[in-house]
């Protein structure tokens, strides 16, 4: 093992144990060193290489401290990685959005407030019935970031928000070259709120897979 692998497997260790815990300051880089056995250099790559990643925050003048390891933070790293996905693999991610996506739609069936609810639909009224591709997509983005926020698992919600990256792509050029796709897409929004407003959880995954389905079949089509 490398000798920073080393040292970050050690950090890790006091994390999952318990020794250090969110929002704890680590003891000064040569007082932590000695009690790892490490040098004061592996320790300061591995600092760096865990602050990158949102387990450390490193603030200057003040100390190294654990971060509050929320979900949503710790998975900001793969939103990053899934930038530079190749072109051939968007079908891929699309595939996974289609597995987890509709489960929180489901899931929001059931515990969507009327509040929430409204603030789709406004959103929706909105956008009118000939929005422009920029405005569909980004309106997509916001309903479905909605929804999935309202499943009540932050986990499954930052997981779908770092997916959007490549299918963003993939929907903006659906909207160039498909001539129904506009219509369709307001369509199966409104179908999904429908469910929705009825706490049907079959309904509303049943809609989202079938609008996530909608944009895989035409790009599987395409490529």
């Amino acid at each position: 093992m490398a000798v920073t692998d080393e040292a970050i497997e050690k950090i890790k260790g006091m994390i999952v144990s318990g020794a250090l815990r969110p929002g704890d300051r680590l003891p000064k880089e040569s007082e932590l060193a000695a009690d790892l056995g490490l040098s004061r250099n592996s320790l300061r790559e591995a600092v760096r290489a865990l602050s990158l990643i949102r387990i450390l925050d490193v603030r200057q003048g003040d100390g190294t401290y654990v971060t509050s390891l929320d979900p949503q933070l710790l998975l900001e790293a793969m939103s990053f990685v899934v930038d530079f996905h190749r072109d051939d693999t968007v079908l891929e991610f699309l595939a996974v959005r289609r597995i987890l996506e509709p489960a929180a739609t489901a899931m929001a069936a059931l515990r969507i407030s009327e509040q929430q609810l409204d603030a789709l639909g406004a959103q929706l009224d909105k956008l009118g019935t000939d929005p422009s591709v920029e405005e569909l997509v980004a309106c997509d983005l916001e309903f479905h970031r909605g929804i999935v926020q309202s499943s009540g698992n932050s986990v499954l919600c930052s997981l779908l928000d770092g997916l959007s990256g490549p299918t963003t792509r993939a929907r903006s050029w659906r909207g160039l070259t498909q001539e129904d796709a506009v219509s369709r897409t307001l369509h199966e929004h409104r179908a999904i709120l429908a469910a929705l407003r009825d706490r049907d959880a079959d309904a509303a995954r049943s809609w989202a897979t079938v609008h996530i389905a909608s944009v895989e079949q035409w790009l599987r089509s395409s490529l």
